[in-house]
């Protein structure tokens, strides 16, 4: 029996497809950058978003070509989603000249303006405010474009994330705040760091609504961010969405993951996104065993070509050393 999917208009059965191989784009680029960071072949920090793929790819599905986003330290997956280069991305992590930002910014500065990505922040909570400038833009010269910001559980605790919330709660700012909880703020549970039980709970401070979704679960995310974004179109302000998701791997390269058991680790992989958005179109029809195969092995080379492209270039010349410094 072939289950009927209730969606937004706007996702037909390619883009379906296309969602399902994003996400093992996403989940190949952080899983080979994994292997280099380890081998000692790039340097810098990185933060991945192994597991956390539905969010991204669920929510950035539903916007306009015209929407913004406001990624996070931890935005390869924002970026990919968002139309990102993966041959740009990873010439980046690499230090060369043919990246985003000519090699000089890496993981946590990459940015796409022409495709709507204002850019990874690595300063927690950073980008919150970005994102609510940049809904003020678009309700002051009526660009009927909408802002999605994401952030960590971490964030949620930081001044920059009540003042912006505040303002886009008062002033019915055209963004959606998707905070991605996904259990840890470093090394510290959430549990520990914040009273509530849902940071979702907090949009009652500011008189916006508080949505929490599971954030392994595509079809719900991309029903409750759409209903968000449409509800920001119309001029009627926020919403703060609580994605309850899981990093599979530590906060960053030098994470042992000492402060958390396999048990729970197992307990979240068992709900790995991918796979359970694989179930669903397999179930509703729209997909089959052998084009899922397809899609993951076209997902697999598109990663190692772009390793090969990042390979291929060349380093940033000492000539350039003083460009894109501002004094």
């Amino acid at each position: 029996m072939v289950t009927k999917l209730s969606l937004p208009t706007s996702i037909t059965d390619e883009k379906l497809k296309d969602l399902y191989k994003e996400m093992w784009l996403i989940r190949y680029f952080d899983e080979k950058v994994d292997q280099f960071f380890a081998k000692g072949l790039i340097h810098g920090t990185t933060h991945l978003c192994v597991g956390q793929e539905a969010s991204a790819a669920g929510s950035i599905a539903v916007l306009e070509p015209k929407d913004k986003i406001v990624s996070t330290h931890r935005g390869h997956g924002h970026c990919i989603s968002k139309e990102g280069d993966v041959n740009k991305m990873m010439a980046e992590l690499f230090g060369r000249e043919t990246g985003y930002c000519k090699g000089k910014g890496g993981s946590m500065h990459i940015a796409d303006v022409e495709k709507g990505n204002l850019g990874a922040n690595g300063i927690v909570g950073g980008g919150i405010p970005l994102a609510v400038g940049a809904a003020l833009t678009s309700k002051m010269k009526k660009e009927q474009y909408v802002v999605l910001c994401f952030f960590g559980d971490g964030a949620s605790n930081e001044g920059s994330f009540h003042e912006a919330v505040n303002l886009a709660a008062i002033w019915d700012l055209p963004v959606v705040f998707i905070c991605e909880n996904n259990q840890y703020g470093m090394s510290g549970p959430v549990k520990d760091m914040t009273r509530v039980e849902h940071i979702a709970d907090r949009a009652a401070a500011y008189g916006i609504p508080g949505k929490i979704v599971d954030g392994c679960d595509m079809v719900e995310i991309m029903n409750e961010v759409d209903e968000a974004v449409q509800y920001a179109r119309a001029g009627k302000g926020p919403t703060l969405i609580e994605m309850k998701t899981y990093r599979w791997k530590g906060h960053s390269k030098s994470d042992a993951k000492k402060y958390r058991t396999r048990e729970e680790e197992n307990e979240w992989r068992a709900k790995d996104g991918i796979k359970r958005f694989k179930e669903t179109l397999l179930e509703a029809g729209v997909l089959t065993e052998d084009e899922a195969k397809v899609l993951q092995e076209q997902a697999k080379q598109e990663i190692e070509e772009a390793v090969q492209f990042a390979e291929a270039s060349p380093e940033p010349s000492i000539d350039t050393l003083e460009e894109d410094v501002y004094a």
